[in-house]
């Protein structure tokens, strides 16, 4: 029978590899992995915060994510530097104070390898509710704006152009990152849920040819990426929230694999 932390952490797991898979699609086709790394290592800044204002760190990290996500819209918008920059400053300048102000605690001892690399198989029946009710909310705001994201994702200028409201529908896409983060902080970890975001889209990319269809099997991809990897930690005693990343890169790398035997088909 299957142990219940086990069951739990399956569960969130899933949960997040729901969300995960469809909304990573955006990151991809934004070239958006280094926002995602942005928001993931400013997240440490917002467990710090928390831990200062004695405040729940779930909601510490997922204001600051958001926070975070509003400043890199508004300085992206003034267009003096260029994105990749603007990203790298923001990265490093978020993991480093959240640093200097763990070390102003003195006496307060923090598991940082626990926020950094997660720890799904320590997840509760709360963070199990929380995370899939955060989960349909992420999803449905995600449907509701499916159609136009996908146009200003592809033909941004031609949306701007028809008047569709581009600029709010990449703050919504930014906060619904953001939120992902800060939700799934618990469960694979600050620096490993960019690879839920990243990996699994990239991987069904290579064998679907229309978003809906690549958004579906990404989410797929990371559902078995979760049942693999937490079966292999179980088996074999290694990291949990690192097996699932490990487990979705090989089966991205088999979706390379045969990537291009399933277009040929296509074509057939």
């Amino acid at each position: 029978m299957l142990p219940e932390f086990l069951l739990r952490g399956w569960l969130a797991g899933m949960a997040v590899a729901a969300v995960a898979g469809p909304l990573g699609c955006f990151v991809v086709w934004r070239r958006m992995a280094y926002f995602g790394d942005t928001l993931a290592h400013s997240a440490l800044l917002g467990v710090t915060l928390g831990i200062l204002l004695e405040i729940d760190l779930v909601l510490a990290v997922a204001v600051t994510s958001v926070v975070i996500a509003l400043l890199v819209v508004l300085m992206q918008q003034q267009q003096k530097l260029a994105s990749d920059t603007l990203l790298g400053i923001l990265a490093h300048s978020g993991i480093a104070i959240g640093l200097v102000l763990l070390g102003l605690l003195g006496s307060i001892r923090v598991d940082l390898l626990g926020y950094l690399f997660g720890d799904i198989l320590a997840v509760r029946w709360q963070d199990v509710i929380m995370t899939v009710v955060g989960g349909i909310v992420v999803l449905a705001v995600l449907w509701h704006h499916w159609s136009m994201l996908i146009f200003a994702t592809l033909h941004e200028e031609m949306a701007r152009a028809e008047g569709a409201p581009v600029m709010r529908l990449q703050v919504v896409l930014m906060l619904m990152i953001a939120l992902v983060i800060a939700a799934a902080m618990n469960l694979v970890g600050i620096l490993l849920i960019t690879s839920m975001l990243i990996i699994p889209p990239a991987a069904a990319r290579q064998l679907t040819t229309t978003p809906e269809t690549m958004a579906g099997m990404a989410a797929l991809i990371g559902g078995l990426a979760v049942t693999i990897g937490l079966a292999f930690s179980w088996h074999v005693d290694t990291p949990a929230g690192a097996s699932i990343v490990v487990s979705a890169l090989a089966l991205f790398l088999g979706c390379q694999a045969i990537g291009p035997l399933v277009a040929r088909r296509q074509r057939c």
